[in-house]
């Protein structure tokens, strides 16, 4: 009987898939034998280690920006945007007072947020300091560029990045390991971040239709919001550790999630010791089902509500970082809109589908004052930490907010929720709050003028 092989062997076949989706070679944190080889096959996994992984894109595909024509695309009306990205790698804390081996970008997880208008050349300096145990690497998914440009930096090193901004919408950024291999490591382990591409003339106003009865009969009621907004952003990820507090590939093989994160964090915005307090007069006594992250001696790690104000325009800027299907609902809330890529996909929707390395933006006006719950409509999500507390106009009736539309003019929102400021960007009272290493902390303190 005739039998037709293939140019590599079912061995090598493999091998190659192992290497693609395994774990960096120089810092090996899997909790278990997802496969096993021979040692040919051995020869073989290292030799495509020594070539820097595999090279799914050929280098003559690039499409970005060379950097010797950077200036005179600049001076033919492009506006240059520069950004700097460091690999960091740092134990980061996860709930129970434990901690995990973090990957960061500039010591925060997710890391700093990149928003640029439609039209913008964007140029992002990567290095990679001789301390990282590894190499690290960057795919923008808001650009138009091969995988090859800076897939594989060497420690000690830096490489330059340029490429325009063609498509608005939401993006997603992230480590792409070594020339792929390792590169789900790198990205559960916290390397992710979320770039922002408004669009060239601005966002569209908001349509919202609701009812209204009167002499007996009931009418529609169209109220139109000007495109200005109040703004946040929501990433959603998830955690695959062992008991050390490393990335745990086998876990994540089979979906057995540590915890869902928002922003870097289970359970991340909800109440704590502060509103405990202000609302039921024991700063021991929690409002909300779960609180995690309560004391104040936490720091930037205290949990923070987002607070809204009633019949205002929100916008909320959300991207699907990680594994599983984001279900994107907030209880007690109708989605007022939905837009991918500057064009409406729905309005008036109950719940939204974000599937994994995609985003969405999404439009609502609270019209009644009171509590509500963002979720990833997957029940095992939400339980272990996919739930973000939004407060909207004033519930509770607090002496120190009356007379205020929100909250937030009193308390502030947490600085990680809320992307740099855009066109249509409405100004917000801003407190710290994020998945920062210390100095990190202190850093945007700084920026933002905070105490």
């Amino acid at each position: 009987m005739n039998r037709r092989y293939s140019i590599l062997s079912i061995a090598a076949v493999a091998v190659i898939a192992a290497t693609l989706f395994g774990s960096t070679y120089s810092q090996s944190q899997m909790a278990g034998n997802v496969y096993s080889v021979s040692r040919s096959d051995k020869d073989l996994m290292e030799k495509i280690h020594a070539m820097g992984g595999l090279q799914l894109v050929m280098p003559s595909a690039f499409a970005q920006v060379p950097l010797d024509q950077v200036d005179a695309m600049v001076a033919a009306g492009h506006p240059l945007k520069e950004f700097s990205m460091t690999a960091q790698s740092v134990d980061l804390p996860i709930i129970g007072g434990k901690t995990y081996h973090a990957m960061t970008w500039n010591g925060q997880v997710p890391g700093p947020t990149v928003r640029v208008t439609q039209g913008d050349l964007i140029k992002v300096t990567v290095t990679v300091p001789d301390t990282e145990p590894t190499r690290h690497g960057l795919d923008m998914h808001a650009s138009q560029m091969s995988k090859g440009g800076g897939a594989s930096i060497k420690q000690g090193t830096s490489t330059v990045l340029a490429f325009i901004a063609d498509v608005p919408g939401t993006f997603k950024y992230h480590c792409s390991g070594v020339d792929v291999a390792g590169m789900d490591q790198h990205v559960l382990s916290g390397m992710y971040g979320l770039t922002i591409v408004d669009p060239i003339g601005g966002y569209k106003k908001l349509l919202v239709e609701n009812t209204n009865a009167e002499n007996g009969k009931v009418s529609i009621k169209r109220t139109m919001y000007e495109p200005d907004a109040l703004e946040f952003q929501l990433q959603y990820n998830q955690l695959y550790l062992d008991d050390k507090g490393n990335y745990d590939q086998t876990a994540m093989f089979m979906h057995h999630q540590t915890g869902a994160v928002v922003n870097g964090f289970q359970f991340g915005y909800v109440p704590n010791a502060v509103h405990n307090k202000l609302i039921n007069g024991d700063e021991n006594k929690n409002i909300f089902v779960v609180q995690p992250w309560n004391s104040a001696d936490l720091k930037q790690y205290q949990s923070q509500l987002i607070f809204v104000p009633t019949g205002v325009h929100t916008r909320w800027f959300v991207e699907n970082q990680g594994n599983e299907p984001l279900f994107f609902h907030i209880v007690g809330e109708i989605i007022d809109r939905v837009v991918q890529g500057n064009r409406v996909q729905a309005q008036g929707t109950e719940t939204w589908l974000v599937g994994g390395s995609q985003g969405a933006t999404m439009d609502v006006v609270f019209d009644n004052p009171g509590a509500y719950v963002v979720v990833n409509h997957d029940y095992a999500e939400i339980f272990s930490g996919a739930a973000t507390v939004i407060v909207a106009g004033d519930p509770f009736h607090l002496d120190a907010a009356k007379g205020k539309s929100s909250y937030a003019e009193v308390l502030g929102n947490p600085s990680d929720a809320v992307p740099p400021m855009g066109m249509n960007s409405m100004k917000q009272k801003l407190n710290l709050h994020g998945l920062y290493t210390d100095a990190r902390a202190a850093e945007i303190a700084k920026e933002l003028g905070i105490q």
